[in-house]
């Protein structure tokens, strides 16, 4: 047997290849899907490319490879018999759990028994062999299988430059122990018991004890008194105090010697009085929730206390928190709420599948095919089992209720080499939702762009106030920022009573009174975005001096989806972010149509196109040497704001510095009005300004670069095709590879590519293809009806907790987290991006 199943091998062997250390094994997650071997069907993992496929999926990947060889892992999960003694299982059980997975069902682990289950499968005959075989396979085989088994997660961040890396849960986490000893935590005035220090203190989740923390270098930290408290009881967990929010906290193991995830911390800090939901960490010692207002703003957000009935179906799939993944989960339900979006990619499903690049977890498309997929089919959001419970409870395909479904194959991939979203902190929403919409534009050329639906165009004037003319420009923008008027506040009386007992509470250290939160009228916000703002370090062209300016915006036109962010976050004096406490009247039918822009009125006269004077420095050597003379000062920020909107970095920096880096809008302007002047940066004296493309007589038309053009072309590739590709990846040769076999639809269609720029549909200047349909500003009229909320929790984006609101088929729906029910009272009042529609007048 041992030598027919090596003969059986022989041809195979090629492909099967150990995982060597920094690979990434997919062994939890299908690539297309939200399939594991928790599914039914299993999952194959490719002993080659290490990729998971759910069943439905894995015979695309063996067409399109050839990869025969196949390791398919299924966890069975069955109810114990009566009787069974609980408690969780460790790793490993005579061999019977061995995969390492996130536990995504609703289930009490002690009611619940597992067994693993992998096997070798090839295709396409699904010849199976049970592992482990050691005997019978060769060794490279079994050193493979061992290798794949034994894995780490993929999404363990192994980038030296990362320093965070991915918390495990600690093995204490299941079975610790708790002292009912009385002790009882107050939400403030915490110090160290043995030295009365009042930071950097840790509780210990066993007698309760609070203890300081170890001293570090920078002289902060404590006397190590919590490590001295479990040498001598041995007690293994503390949570730092400060650190605690709905969302988790910062959780010590001191026998791991580590960082540790606790999935049992609600329960463990409720055993002291803490409720873990009613929380919101602070570094001062003193808990920004611990007052009553601050714990209504988490129940009013989420609606605790009323009676919302679960919802179940296509478009009501709950996304599982990874833990401070809230601003994510909450912007992309909304995203996938919208058709443009929905047909963009649940639509173009099976295309996108089949022209995926053979790593499709790292395929924008793909990943976001699979996400709207998840969330629109209702396969993971399927009602309890009501008359069939009981029947099917002692049945071994009795399976529990999903938690909906996991995201971190999407956030891994949209969040690479960000430093900020990459993380495991809490992030602004709207920030992402802008980083999202940049995603989607550079995935998105030369198809369709679903984001073309937030776009719209802002007119800006300038006016100088001493020459009183003025200067229209455009920009492009998505969202629609409303400024928070405090002096417009209507309970202004109150205000100021709230804020005389709040001082005298602290003086006489008493709990703060009950919070008052400001009632701002919404069109008082309205009002205050379209006030003339001042323009600092304005140059007026008209005095060829620097000048004072004010500037008005309008909206050159009105987008399909309308987003509305209230700029509630600010600073303190301390520069700690902060949010304001207001309440808004937000209206459910919105009327913008006041605000459009009119262009230059009669009467007025533009301001001289001038461009400000160049400087250079003086210095006493000499000029005519160029090897003498310093770089020309520039403004790289405000080339990298440049950059971002896709000009060419060439002519950012030939707009920063002919516009004596005045800043991003007004290089912005330059940009426009110097369309067709492709020449390089070039200052008197220093001769070129060398950037990182040597291709600036094409940086301005955003030709890629001809030597990279050819080297395609002589791969048998249309020259348009190739250009085609290299535009939609930056000019990535094995990414524009990888965009022409995964779009060959596009080879056709590119003959008639241009490239041009579309003055008149697209003013900023943005590339436009000829092939796209229709312009990229969807105008119409500034009627727009409210569909959907996006709710921040907490007292900083560096915290806290998000929620949403969805309104589907006339009614309104909360989505927090894998939660997904029926609301009762959508909190109109106090969101922070909200999500409107145009309708027709």
């Amino acid at each position: 047997m041992a030598e027919d199943l090596g003969e059986l091998l022989v041809p195979y062997m090629p492909t099967i290849r150990v995982p060597k250390s920094g690979d990434r094994v997919y062994k939890t997650e299908c690539a297309f899907s939200y399939d594991s071997p928790e599914s039914d069907g299993g999952l194959y993992v490719c002993m080659s490319t290490h990729l998971g496929f759910g069943r439905e999926h894995v015979e695309r990947h063996y067409r399109k490879t050839g990869q025969s060889v196949y390791m398919h892992l299924k966890r069975h999960i069955r109810p114990k018999a009566t009787g069974a003694a609980g408690g969780a299982f460790p790793k490993r059980i005579n061999g019977r759990l061995f995969l390492e997975l996130e536990n995504n069902t609703d289930m009490n682990s002690e009611d619940y028994e597992y067994e693993d289950e992998a096997k070798l499968v090839i295709f396409p005959d699904h010849f199976e062999i049970a592992l482990p075989n050691i005997e019978e396979l060769p060794a490279l085989v079994t050193i493979a299988c061992d290798a794949v088994l034994n894995s780490k997660s993929p999404y363990r961040k192994l980038d030296q430059e990362s320093w965070e890396e991915e918390l495990q849960v600690s093995k204490f986490a299941n079975n610790l122990v708790q002292i009912d000893n009385g002790v009882r935590i107050p939400p403030s005035g915490w110090k160290c018991a043995k030295c009365n220090l009042r930071e950097n203190l840790w509780l210990n989740l066993t007698d309760g004890s609070i203890m300081c923390g170890r001293w570090f270098c920078s002289g902060s930290g404590g006397n190590g008194h919590a490590l001295e408290h479990h040498k001598q009881m041995g007690y293994p967990l503390a949570v730092r105090l400060g650190s605690i929010t709905p969302d988790g906290a910062d959780v010590y193991s001191f026998d791991e010697e580590e960082a540790v995830l606790d999935p049992h911390l609600a329960k463990h800090l409720a055993h002291f009085g803490i409720d873990m939901l009613q929380m919101q960490g602070s570094e001062n010692g003193v808990l920004d929730n611990d007052v009553k207002p601050r714990v209504n703003e988490w129940e009013v957000i989420q609606e605790t206390g009323l009676k919302l009935k679960p919802m179940f179906g296509s478009g009501y799939t709950g996304i599982k928190n990874l833990g401070n993944s809230s601003y994510l989960t909450t912007v992309m339900q909304v995203i996938f709420s919208i058709p443009e979006f929905q047909r963009a990619y649940v639509g173009n499903l099976t295309r996108i599948f089949d022209y995926a690049p053979l790593d499709p977890t790292q395929d924008f498309s793909t990943q976001m095919a699979k996400l709207g997929h998840g969330l629109l089919s209702g396969l993971f959001s399927k009602p309890p089992m009501k008359s069939e419970l009981i029947e099917q409870v002692m049945k071994e395909e009795h399976k529990p209720q999903l938690k909906g479904i996991n995201t971190r194959m999407f956030k891994a991939l949209v969040s690479k080499s960000h430093a900020e979203f990459s993380s495991n902190r809490q992030q602004d929403a709207e920030e992402f939702f802008i980083h999202f919409v940049n995603l989607v534009e550079r995935n998105s050329i030369g198809s369709e762009n679903p984001s073309d639906v937030f776009r719209f165009l802002v007119e800006e004037r300038t006016q100088c106030c001493q020459s009183r003319k003025v200067r229209y420009t455009q920009r492009v923008d998505y969202i629609m920022q409303l400024p928070v008027p405090m002096e417009t506040a209507t309970n202004k009386e109150e205000l100021i009573a709230y804020d005389l007992k709040r001082r005298e509470a602290e003086s006489a250290k008493r709990p703060p009174p009950e919070l008052v939160r400001a009632k701002i009228p919404f069109s008082a916000c309205l009002q205050a975005f379209s006030e003339p703002e001042n323009v600092p370090d304005f140059w007026s062209s008209a005095l060829q001096a620097k000048s004072a300016g004010v500037k008005t915006s309008r909206f050159s036109s009105f987008p399909e989806y309308l987003v509305v962010q209230i700029k509630k976050f600010t600073f303190g004096l301390d520069w700690v972010p902060k949010k304001l406490d207001v309440t808004i009247d937000m209206p459910d039918l919105l009327d913008i149509n006041h605000l459009r822009a009119t262009g230059l009125k009669s009467g007025e006269e533009e301001l001289p196109d001038i461009a400000p004077p160049i400087i250079i420095p003086d210095d006493h050597r000499d000029l005519s040497r160029n090897d003498f003379m310093e770089p020309p000062d520039i403004d790289e920020s405000s080339v990298m704001q440049l950059a971002e909107m896709g000009f060419p970095l060439e002519a950012c920096r030939k707009a920063v510095y002919y516009t004596g880096s005045m800043g991003a809008e007004v290089a912005f302007n330059w940009i426009i009005a110097h369309m067709e002047e492709p020449e390089p940066l070039t200052i008197p004296g220093c001769g070129t300004v060398a950037s990182t493309s040597s291709h600036g007589q094409n940086a301005l038309l955003n030709q890629p670069p001809e030597e990279i053009v050819a080297l395609i072309c002589s791969m048998g590739f249309p020259r348009n095709h190739a250009i085609q590709a290299l535009r939609a990846t930056n000019n990535n040769l094995e990414r524009a590879l990888d965009w022409m076999f995964s779009h060959p639809e596009c080879e056709e269609e590119a003959d008639n590519v241009s490239g041009c720029v579309d003055t008149e549909n697209n003013p900023n200047g943005i590339i436009t293809d000829s092939e796209q349909d229709g312009p990229r500003i969807k105008d119409g009229n500034g009627r727009y009806e409210l569909f959907g909320i996006i709710s921040h929790a907490g007292t900083s984006t560096m915290s806290g907790h998000y929620v949403c609101h969805i309104k589907k088929e006339g009614r309104w729906v909360i989505y927090n987290d894998h939660k997904v029910s029926s609301s009762e009272r959508p909190p109109k009042d106090l969101g922070y991006l909200y999500f409107y529609h145009r309708i027709s007048c």
